[in-house]
């Protein structure tokens, strides 16, 4: 059986972009097959990429992200990591990388993982497009009425646990 983490990212203090972490707040009282980690890591991307060290076939990011949709769009996007080679800490100090791990996206999350010696062999990302991204606590009802959507499509993943999806948008 393969080992899948659940991770909630996102910036409760910035309206939507809690998105990730309502998500995983539900999703954490509802029963979830054998295998399967649900967490909230908000900002905190550091963490999650030594979280990963441990061992994790399948990496489902909930997150809101603007994609050009509508707001309150969920999306299933499954991310080429061979197109993320180039991503990571762009700013150095001598030879060593400087990282924000408050402003860690999951390009540089996964990246960082890599230079850590970490690999998962499969991301998806449960994107919501965001209807307000500004200082403020608590999701616009647009994206709040996505939550349900999202967890739907969290516990297709769980139970199909293949790590292949194809791009899925719902509305």
């Amino acid at each position: 059986m393969s080992r899948m983490l659940v991770a909630g990212v996102g910036n409760i203090f910035l309206s939507d972009d809690g998105f990730g972490v309502e998500v995983v707040r539900q999703l954490a009282g509802r029963p979830h097959p054998d295998g399967v980690e649900i967490a909230d890591y908000g900002i905190r991307g550091v963490h999650l990429a030594y979280r990963l060290l441990d061992g994790y076939d399948v990496l489902v990011l909930i997150d809101a992200a603007p994609r050009g949709h509508p707001p309150g769009t969920v999306t299933l996007v499954e991310v080429d990591q061979s197109q993320l080679a180039g991503a990571g800490p762009a700013v150095t100090s001598g030879a060593s990388p400087l990282v924000d791990a408050h402003g860690m996206d999951p390009a540089t999350m996964i990246a960082h993982l890599g230079a850590l010696g970490g690999r998962v062999a499969s991301v998806l990302i449960i994107a919501c497009e965001p209807e307000i991204i500004e200082e403020g606590m608590g999701l616009s009802a647009t994206v709040q009425a996505a939550v349900p959507d999202a967890i739907a499509l969290v516990e297709q993943v769980m139970q199909q646990n293949d790590g292949s999806p194809e791009e899925v948008t719902t509305s």
